[in-house]
C-alpha cells in the first residue's frame, strides 16, 4: 500500500474552476499525494516530474487501466522503449521542422486569413468559436489527411475524445460520447485510407499506411484519435490563451506591437501560463520514494506539468502572464521520449501565424467589457470563449 498523503479536501470542481491554488498547495505540503476524488497521485513539482520522465523503468507509460486506451485505443503514448519509438518514427516526417515550414504553413496561413475575412468588417466576435476553433479544425483536417470530414464534426469529436480520457469521475454519458466520437473517426479512416494508398501525401495518416512497415488498422486508428484529441485543444487554446494573456496586459500588448520579433516569447509564455494539457498519466512499475511518497508497483500517478509550470523553484510570480520573465524550460509540451510531436506545428500555427494575425488586422483590439472570458479544465484548460471587440 502507498503511503503517501491523501488530499481529500480537493474536488473535481474546485480543479476544473481554478487548480492553481490546489497545486500550489500540494507543492508546498504534500507534491506526491494521493487525490480520491481523481483516482490518482498527483504528482506536482518540476524536478519530480523531470526525474519521472528520466526513469522509463519504474514509471512507464503503459498502463493496461489507462483512459486513453479506454477511450482511444492503445496509442504511441501508452508505449515505452521500442515500442514507442517504432510508431513515433513513421509519423516524424509529418511534423518535421522543414515540413511543416514548407508545406503546412502557407496551408495554415491560408485558413487562418479565410476565417479572419469571415467577419473582420463586424468590429465584434467571439475568437474562441470563429477562429481559433476552426482555424486548429481545419488545420488539423489537413495534417491528418482527412478533407473527407466537417471541421465541425471534428471540434464534436476531439471534445468528446478528450472529456473521455479525463473523465476520472466515471461519467456514462461521457463515455457514451467518447465511443460515438471514436466510431465516427473509425468510418471515416475506412473511407480515406485507401485513397491515400494510391495516393501519397505529406499527411499523417499517409505516413502511417504507406510506410516501410505500415501501421496495422488498430495502430492507425489509436493514433489519429490521440491526435485528433491534442492536435486540435492544444493550438485552440494555446491561441485564445496567448490573445487573452495579451489582452488582459496592455503594456505587453503595446510591447509586443511595437517588436515583431517577440512572437515567439509570446507563446511560449502562453503555454507555460496556461498549459492546455495539464496533466498526463504513468504507472509506477516498481516501489520507489518520490517527493516524500513512498510509492508502490501498480500505483497510477499524475504528471501535473501545469503545476510544474507554475513551480516556484523555476518561475518568479508564475501566476502571473508575463513576456518580459526570463526565458527558462517548461513542461507545456512534456519531455523526455514523449515531448509533443506536434510542438513545432503548434508553434508554427499559433505563434507565427495565428496571434500575429489577429493582432495585425484587427485594431485596436480589446477584450468585450459587456461579455466575460471564460476559463475552464485541469488535466486539459484554456478559455471557453473569447469575445473581442476592435476599431474605434
Amino acid at each position: 500500500m502507498s503511503i503517501a498523503p491523501s488530499a481529500e479536501d480537493i474536488s473535481l470542481r474546485e480543479l476544473y474552476n481554478d487548480p492553481y491554488p490546489a497545486y500550489r498547495r500540494l507543492r508546498r505540503d504534500a507534491p506526491v499525494a494521493w487525490v480520491p476524488a481523481a483516482r490518482i497521485h498527483l504528482v506536482t513539482r518540476f524536478d519530480d516530474i523531470i526525474a519521472i520522465e528520466r526513469d522509463a523503468a519504474t514509471f512507464p507509460a503503459l498502463d493496461t487501466r489507462s483512459l486513453q486506451i479506454k477511450a482511444m485505443g492503445h496509442t504511441l503514448m501508452r508505449k515505452d522503449g521500442a515500442d514507442h519509438k517504432r510508431e513515433r518514427v513513421i509519423l516524424e516526417p509529418t511534423f518535421r521542422p522543414g515540413t511543416v515550414k514548407n508545406h503546412w504553413e502557407p496551408i495554415f496561413a491560408g485558413i487562418a486569413a479565410e476565417l479572419i475575412d469571415g467577419f473582420i468588417d463586424r468590429g465584434e466576435a467571439d475568437l474562441f468559436a470563429e477562429f481559433a476553433a476552426p482555424l486548429a479544425s481545419r488545420c488539423l483536417m489537413e495534417i491528418l489527411g482527412l478533407p473527407n470530414v466537417d471541421w465541425r464534426d471534428l471540434i464534436v469529436w476531439s471534445r468528446s475524445l478528450m472529456d473521455a480520457v479525463g473523465n476520472y469521475g466515471d461519467d456514462a454519458d461521457v463515455w457514451a460520447r467518447g465511443a460515438a466520437a471514436s466510431k465516427a473517426i473509425n468510418d471515416a479512416l475506412d473511407e480515406r485510407i485507401p485513397q491515400l494508398r494510391a495516393n501519397p501525401d505529406p499527411s499523417v495518416v499517409s505516413a502511417m499506411v504507406n510506410a516501410p512497415e505500415p501501421m496495422s488498422i488498430d495502430q492507425i486508428r489509436a493514433n489519429v484519435k490521440v491526435i485528433v484529441g491534442g492536435g486540435l485543444n492544444e493550438p485552440r487554446d494555446a491561441t485564445c490563451t496567448a490573445l487573452y494573456g495579451l489582452l488582459s496586459n496592455p503594456s505587453q500588448l503595446a510591447q509586443i506591437l511595437g517588436d515583431e520579433t517577440r512572437w515567439k516569447d509570446v507563446f511560449e509564455e502562453a503555454v507555460r501560463w496556461m498549459a492546455p494539457i495539464g496533466m498526463y498519466p504513468r504507472r509506477v512499475a516498481a516501489r520507489v520514494e518520490l517527493g516524500g511518497a513512498i510509492l508502490e508497483p501498480d500505483d497510477q500517478i499524475g504528471l501535473v506539468v501545469a503545476s510544474a509550470c507554475h513551480d516556484e523553484s523555476r518561475f518568479e510570480n508564475a501566476h502571473l502572464f508575463d513576456i518580459n520573465r526570463k526565458r527558462a524550460p517548461h513542461l507545456a509540451f512534456g519531455s523526455g521520449a514523449h515531448f509533443c510531436l506536434g510542438t513545432w506545428a503548434a508553434r508554427k500555427q499559433v505563434g507565427d501565424i495565428a496571434v500575429p494575425s489577429i493582432l495585425r488586422q484587427l485594431r485596436n483590439l480589446r477584450l468585450d467589457p459587456e461579455r466575460e472570458t471564460r476559463v475552464g479544465g485541469w488535466v486539459f484548460r484554456g478559455p471557453l470563449n473569447l469575445p473581442v471587440k476592435w476599431g474605434a
